[in-house]
Formats: C-alpha cells, structure tokens, sequence
C-alpha cells in the first residue's frame, strides 16, 4: 500500500544540532557556557543538574525540602566530585547573591514556577523553566511583565520539539507535503501507569498544577502552534474525571482502602498499587524525604479529594484559519499519540507509541517503540507513501539528549525548526489550556483576546 519513495529533500532533524549560526529572529538564542543554580530537586531536575555538572557549571541547589537538597548535592559528588552548594527555598535570594548564576533553572512545583522565574529575572538571571511556564493567567501576566520590565531571557523546556520522529513531521509540514494545513486531529494517550501517576501526586490539584490541560497538554498545544507556526484565537473544551474514582477502585474490589500506598490495607490486591522503596530514585527523593514536609508520593489515586479531570477534548481555531480537535485520555490501553493534518495537497498521518513510565522510576521516560511509530503521506490523487524516520535513543523519544546539547552548547547554532521555545512559546502553549480549563468551568468558548489585557505576549 505505501511506496517508499520520499519525493522530498528535508533536513535531518539530528543535522541543525551541530551547526554554528546564529538562530532565527524571533528565536531565543539564550547566552550559553554560564553558571547555572537549580531551584526545585523533584524528579525531573537531575538530568538539568547532571548535564551542568558535567559542564563545570552547576553552582547552586535549593529546594523547599532540606532533604533532597542533601540528596542531589550527594548525587553530584558521587559522579563528578564537585561539592555543590545547597539552599532551602527560602534562602533562593541568599542562593544567587553567594554563587552568582548567569542562569536559573526552575523545575518546582507548577504554581510556583511565576515566583521563581520573575524573582530570578529580578536578581539578574536568565532563566530556564521546565514545562508548564506557569498555570494561570495572572500568573502569566506577571511572568512577561518581569521580563519585559527585567530584559532576561526565559526559555521553556519543551523537549518534545527535539525528538526525531517530530521533528520530521516540523520537515514535512514547512516543506509543503501537504499543502496549507486546514485541520488537525490530534489524540494523546496515558497508558493506567503512566496515567494514574498524576493522580497520585502533587499534580492532582489544580491548584497545583492547573490540570493535565495545563501541566501535560502544555507540550501537545505548543506542538500545534510549533508545528503550524500560528497561535490559537478560539478554545472549547469539556472535561471529566470518571475513572480515577472511588466508585472505580470499589468495582475493583478496594473496599477499606488508605489515604496513600504505604501501608494501605489494600496494597496486595491493588494493580495501581505504587511501592516507593522499590525504585531507588523514588525512594531517594521521596520517602526518604517525608519527615521534612510531609509531602507523600505514593497518594491513593482513587481519592475523592482529587479534582483534575482524567478525560478530556478541546476545539480550537487558530489564527492562521486551522482547526484542531484534541483529546487526552489518563486511563487508556497504551501509551503514545496519533495525529493527522489535513492539508489542501493532503494528508499527513504519524503514530507514536511510547514506553509508559512512572516519574523518577529509574526507567527511560517515554521511548519511543519503533514498531508502532510511523509517518504517512497521503497525497491528493496520488499514491501514498511511507516516510523513514531516524532513529534515536534517550528520554521523550531521543529528544532529552538534544534538547540539553542545545540548552548547553558554547556557541548558539542555527536551527531551521525553530525548536528553542522562549517566554512567548511558552505562554501561548499554556493559554490553550487555561481557556480550556475556563470553557469547562463556564459551558462555553473563549476567545483568547478577551482574557485580562497584557496575558497575551507581544
């Protein structure tokens, strides 16, 4: 059915790494080789930590948890032997003033990313932030009115933009394949271990974490305006939780359940049953931890407290004229996405399935399973045809170790993708879902030129 032929010339989405121009306009090309503090030690800091360690310039350590600062400063000395200072987060001023950071990665809890990201501008820094940029409106109006008033750099981690196989569609779609995109069909899947995790931590709140609409959907929604160059006008969502209940852990048979894992009656008969001293990392970071704060990792994610939705479908209209229809689901059969674009000239179809993890579980976050990855062209009234894709390996589909050659280089390198993502990437991806956490709230569409003037970047 698919003839191999690729009738066009693209670039190797693992070329533009190595190349030595300066980036685009409009993109950032955020100054490199400088100091770098980390402020929040979770799971998902280490491979920012490990990377400017290895460089000679990781210089700081803070943290609201005085035990996982001990153990990420422990961390460092057993691979590089570098003595890295630590700070609690409330000594994060007293952090920059005593190691002097050109730059400030910020990987906390989402709801206080804003406090960081402008305090570091403030004192002088760039930043870099991990995804989500922040969950909220207001938040987001601060975050660009510091910039704005600081002049630093914030690039955001969207470390989906790096992996090969979406990179390729970015190829595809600049070349023309299929013409003007008019649509989009795009659906993402959390397998039940993947999925339940968000269920189980700090993200289950949306207070905390503004809903997988905001802290997963961030990295789909920046795909799109990423993938189309455009920015969304136009959001309708709907949203419920019905899986991660308690009504359905009491089908399963969980009568007499605990508040969390640890120790709950339950835990032998429970197949979403999470054991924190089995993984060295989780056992590092968090229950080694508990005695400082409080916080638990393992949280019964059939609570009834929870309140982020587990499905989830949003209607947008962009300002280019597309359309897109999303989904997310937090309880499917597997892992991955599939996603087509509907071109004037074509279609363009490309699937993904992905290793499902639990965060900070010792295992390579989200590989990519060759098997069931694929791009396909479709054009009008002509035969269809299958694209070859490169192979990678590392976290996210191959798109971690890229994503932190680029963040790290010494010297900014020219990128024809366009895949550093600046504050005005990083708010755009987060408005979409905070109009659609609006529309679910409110039963209807919002017009993203409607929210609070100065949330919308220049």
């Amino acid at each position: 059915m698919f003839a191999t032929k690729v009738p066009l010339i693209v670039i190797d989405p693992l070329s533009a790494v190595d190349a030595t121009a300066t980036c685009a306009v409009g993109y950032p090309s955020m100054r490199t080789g400088q100091r770098l503090a980390v402020v929040g030690l979770g799971g998902r800091h280490q491979i920012f930590r490990d990377e400017a360690a290895s460089r000679g310039l990781l210089c700081g350590l803070c943290d609201s948890n005085l035990g996982r600062v001990e153990a990420s400063r422990r961390a460092v000395r057993e691979r590089t032997g570098l003595d890295i200072p630590g700070y609690a987060a409330t000594d994060f001023d007293r952090m920059i003033a005593e190691t002097r950071p050109d730059r400030v990665m910020v990987a906390t809890v989402d709801c206080e990313h804003d406090v960081y990201i402008c305090r570091a501008m403030e004192l002088g820094c760039d930043v870099m932030t991990e995804k989500p940029m922040t969950i909220d409106a207001d938040r987001c109006r601060r975050i660009l009115r510091t910039r704005a008033r600081t002049g630093r750099e914030v690039r955001v981690c969207f470390n989906y933009r790096y992996a090969p196989a979406r990179s390729r569609v970015k190829e595809l779609l600049q070349a023309g394949a299929i013409g003007e995109v008019l649509s989009v069909d795009f659906h993402w899947l959390l397998d039940t271990r993947h999925g339940a995790d968000y269920f189980r931590r700090w993200h289950r709140l949306k207070a905390n974490s503004g809903g997988l609409l905001v802290h997963k959907a961030t990295h789909h929604f920046d795909l799109v305006n990423w993938w189309l160059d455009t920015v969304p006008e136009t959001v309708h969502a709907q949203g419920f939780r019905r899986f991660y209940t308690p009504g359905t852990a009491d089908r399963l048979g969980l009568a007499g359940r605990g508040t969390r894992c640890r120790g709950c009656p339950v835990f032998a008969d429970c197949p979403y049953a999470l054991d924190l001293a089995a993984y060295e990392e989780l056992r590092t970071l968090y229950l080694d931890c508990e005695r400082h704060d409080g916080y638990f990792r393992d949280r019964c994610p059939f609570s009834a407290d929870i309140d982020i939705e587990d499905a989830m479908t949003v209607h947008a209209l962009y300002a280019n004229g597309a359309a897109l229809s999303y989904s997310l689901t937090a309880f499917a059969a597997w892992e991955g996405y599939t996603v087509a674009f509907n071109g004037d000239s074509g279609r363009l179809e490309h699937k993904c399935e992905e290793t499902a993890y639990i965060n900070a579980d010792g295992s390579v976050p989200g590989a990519i399973q060759a098997e069931g990855t694929w791009i396909r062209v479709y054009p009008l009234r002509a035969p269809a045809y299958e694209v070859p894709l490169s192979e990678a390996e590392g976290g996210h589909g191959g798109a971690d170790p890229l994503m932190l050659e680029d963040l790290f280089r010494e010297a900014p390198a020219a990128d024809p993708l366009h895949r550093a993502a600046d504050h005005r990437a990083g708010a755009w991806s987060i408005l979409t879902g905070i109009a659609a956490n609006q529309s679910i709230r409110e039963g209807r569409p919002i017009r993203l030129r409607d929210l609070p003037d100065g949330t919308l970047p220049g």
